[in-house]
């Protein structure tokens, strides 16, 4: 410091320009630190957010560390079942107290009676007689077994003209096609909703001593969409014809016919949930297919649709917002932006959003399944004035931060859209966010990690038609292969016209009829 000094010039003048130029050097410095701290606090922010993404693939590292310590569990457990310790008096008083959960009622029975070994007392020889019966049961697993079911009609003859009499041959979901509607429905269900492949379904097969190639397999699920082809536009209309819809994509590769990789597709889903509104509605997905995201797409989807549309910031939706349409947008992708920062790093103000946030939906909470106009109302009294302060803290807060921080830019993406996110407030059949579609989208996510990629247009249209389907089925509480079993065993006969007869809520509702009719009879 001494050396310092006594540099310093004794002149006025140039000690100021001195001075001045050290400020300059620190507020240079300052601004090259101001720079490097956003730099690392996006760069935080990003990677948080990769590692949380809800549909994006998740780093294989950390996919491997999971898969090696739950290899290492599943050994210590079988170690423990093959090699147990002694059992100490805790230990057989914990089990003698553990009440183990009942076997579900629904299941197929079968009893097994062992005679006692002797009919005399091993003892004194004298007669036995019951007292009581032990019974333990045994959850048991009988594999799924093919049946070849032979179809006999007997042809007659009139003695007197000749004529010929023969009961009509049953209808099968493919014209002359071996599978029955159960093995379609199992085949389909298993590719599109339990995200087996066909090669896969094939091999199994194989083990069960039936050989079906994966060509035939593809026949009959080609065959089967093209059966199924109009009531999936059943479900289009219904969809479509609700007062409101949650909208969203998803990315999926399509192998690119001579060119040896693939390319990004896009699965368009649009959901119609009514039920939190308190409706009887049924609630449906139907699902499309295009070979990009252009935003001609959604929006020749929805042309005809006349009310609330859900959905992100997607710029193709933009044309769709005008006359009878309206945009609603999502509380939960604004929470997203203010999570991923309090993840990164420490941010009071973050955790103050999602505070706010949350006192919103301990509100829908409360009102879910209640009527629209008690929803409005409620919110109208409630929700309205959290979001009215809400904008108001954040409109203070953004003046006080740097263009380029990441708070900044998550409060500016919900003043992007507030008119939107504020819509749920004054309209009781509207959501506080989209997630209704984002579970729909799920399978989707689950079926790219396992199919990798599907094999070209028409094959997403295919996935797009079964995901519809099996998507409609699981939001009525349906089994989807009862359902398509039921659906294939009667549509290739079924009039065209009347085929909303086969959507997932129709069927159930015969379905319980038909079961209550026949209960009364026997009654």
């Amino acid at each position: 410091m001494d050396d310092f000094t006594a540099t310093l010039p004794d002149d006025p003048a140039a000690l100021k320009a001195l001075i001045l130029s050290l400020g300059a050097q620190i507020k240079s410095l300052e601004s090259a630190l101001s720079t490097r701290q956003l730099i690392i606090e996006t760069l935080q922010i990003q990677l948080a957010a990769l590692r949380r993404q809800k549909f994006g693939r998740k780093s294989e590292k950390l996919d491997e560390q999971i898969a090696q310590l739950e290899l290492k569990l599943e050994e210590f457990q079988a170690d423990e079942a093959e090699d147990p310790a002694p059992a100490t008096d805790a230990v057989k008083a914990a089990r003698a107290a553990r009440v183990r959960k009942p076997l579900p009622d629904h299941l197929p029975g079968e009893t097994i009676t062992y005679p006692a070994p002797t009919c005399d007392c091993p003892t004194c020889g004298g007669a036995l007689q019951a007292i009581v019966e032990d019974v333990a049961e045994q959850l048991e697993f009988i594999p799924a077994s093919f049946r070849v079911i032979g179809h006999v009609r007997p042809k007659l003859s009139c003695t007197r003209c000749d004529t010929l009499v023969q009961a009509p041959a049953p209808s099968r979901p493919i014209a002359r096609g071996i599978a029955g509607p159960g093995l379609l429905a199992h085949v389909l269900v298993a590719k599109y909703g339990d995200h087996l492949p066909l090669y896969r379904q094939s091999q199994i097969y194989a083990r069960e001593g039936v050989e079906l190639e994966r060509s035939t397999l593809a026949e009959w699920v080609g065959g089967a969409s093209r059966l199924l082809r109009p009531l999936v536009d059943a479900l289009r209309r219904h969809v479509l014809t609700g007062p409101t819809v949650h909208a969203d994509d998803t990315p999926v590769p399509v192998l690119a016919p001579g060119r040896g990789k693939t390319v990004t597709g896009r699965l368009w889903a649009y959901v119609r949930d009514e039920r939190p509104a308190g409706q009887t509605s049924a609630p449906a997905l139907w699902m499309a297919y295009s070979p990009d995201r252009k935003g001609e797409h959604p929006q020749e989807h929805l042309q005809n649709f006349n009310g609330v549309i859900h959905a992100d910031g997607f710029a193709g939706y933009g044309k769709l917002y005008h006359g009878p349409r309206t945009e609603a947008a999502c509380w939960a992708h604004v929470r997203r932006k203010f999570y991923d920062i309090s993840q990164s790093h420490p941010s009071p103000i973050a955790g103050e959003a999602i505070r706010r946030i949350a006192a919103l939906y301990a509100i829908e909470a409360q009102i879910r399944g209640k009527p629209p106009d008690r929803r409005r109302e409620i919110r109208m009294a409630q929700s309205q004035p959290l979001l009215d302060d809400m904008h108001r803290w954040l409109t203070g807060l953004l003046s006080t931060l740097s263009a380029k921080a990441a708070l900044a830019g998550a409060i500016q993406y919900a003043f992007n859209r507030w008119s939107a996110l504020d819509v749920f407030a004054g309209d009781g059949r509207v959501e506080i966010d989209n997630n209704a579609v984002e579970r729909a989208l799920r399978a989707v996510s689950l079926g790219r990690k396992n199919f990798m990629f599907v094999g070209s247009d028409a094959g997403g249209e295919r996935a797009a038609a079964m995901y519809s389907l099996i998507g409609s089925a699981k939001l009525n509480g349906l089994d989807p292969e009862a359902y398509l079993r039921n659906v294939l065993s009667q549509i290739a006969e079924h009039p065209v016209n009347r085929v909303d007869e086969m959507l997932p809520w129709n069927l159930a509702s015969a379905a319980l009829a038909a079961a209550e009719e026949t209960a009364a009879a026997s009654a």
